[in-house]
């Protein structure tokens, strides 16, 4: 039975992209390749915000403080807090689905994969907790990926099978959310920007790019980003939302993000678990 350390496990309604507004359960796993210090701070900046909370004063996800800068899941990569993540089976993950959701069962709720980035080493356990009984019904996933990530092969057939699965009276869909790493996340393009992977991820799933943005600068880069997936062969759409884990923040650049989306004839999400639940964990 696989097993994956989970960061949180909790039911709400998706806030960002394709699915804003669908009841969902997310399921965000421990781990990154990412910091994404430079969110909130002047170019060129990093935050030490997280860096500054003591992870020895908290016992729980719900406990941790939110923070204006650097990257606001900070808890479900750090190190520091790696204990407050806890190493679950199938099992215990199926079950703890079922007790969350209104029915005790999948009905036209989605499963939301996230992180961290989920497509790390837990690829291999992902197929496992899937093909839980009590997971049959199940219609959607998205996987919530920085999209640097190749997808390992069996991993893949295993998509083809899930979607295709023979027998089922339903549509199942895959979708690829990905939130590629712009300059002003305190990331590299170099690392951060794979077009190759983001196009292959087609092949599995729905997929688009979901481009967080603050500045005229990040809007430069994400339209330099573009350029460069459409160049590879990528296909999907393009979002743009706007920084922002806690209200003051976001509230300050949202409607000019809407209107850069507009402007560009790209689609513009939301950040709806802001306004809505102040971005508390677990929402």
């Amino acid at each position: 039975m696989s097993k994956l350390k989970i960061a949180e496990l909790f039911y709400s309604v998706q806030g960002e992209g394709r699915y804003m507004g669908v009841p969902s359960v997310f399921l965000r796993v421990f781990g990154c390749n990412f910091k994404c210090a430079g969110f909130g701070m002047p170019r060129g900046e990093l935050s030490e915000e997280a860096n500054n909370i003591n992870p020895l004063e908290f016992k729980d996800y719900k406990e941790l403080p939110l923070v204006s800068t650097g990257c606001d899941s900070y808890a479900s990569w750090d190190p520091r807090f790696k204990e407050l993540s806890a190493m679950l089976s199938s099992d215990a993950i199926a079950d703890g689905i079922m007790d969350m959701l209104p029915h005790e069962e999948w009905r036209d709720e989605h499963l939301v994969i996230t992180g961290g980035e989920p497509l790390l080493g837990w690829q291999r356990a992902y197929p496992d907790l899937l093909d839980h009984p009590s997971m049959g019904r199940l219609k959607e996933i998205t996987f919530e990926t920085n999209g640097t990530q190749k997808l390992d092969d069996k991993f893949k057939e295993y998509l083809h099978t899930w979607t295709y699965h023979h027998g089922q009276d339903f549509h199942r869909e895959i979708t690829f959310s990905v939130s590629a790493k712009l300059p002003g996340s305190g990331e590299s393009w170099s690392d951060a920007i794979c077009p190759d992977v983001v196009c292959e991820y087609e092949e599995y799933g729905y997929t688009y790019l979901k481009l967080v943005v603050a500045t005229e600068q990040d809007l430069a880069d994400a339209e330099q980003a573009v350029l460069e997936y459409r160049a590879a062969g990528f296909k999907g759409h393009v979002y743009l939302m706007p920084v922002g884990g806690v209200e003051r923040v976001y509230i300050l650049n949202a409607k000019n993000v809407a209107l850069a989306a507009m402007k560009r004839g790209w689609r513009y999400s939301d950040r709806l678990q802001v306004p809505l639940f102040k971005n508390e964990w677990g929402t």
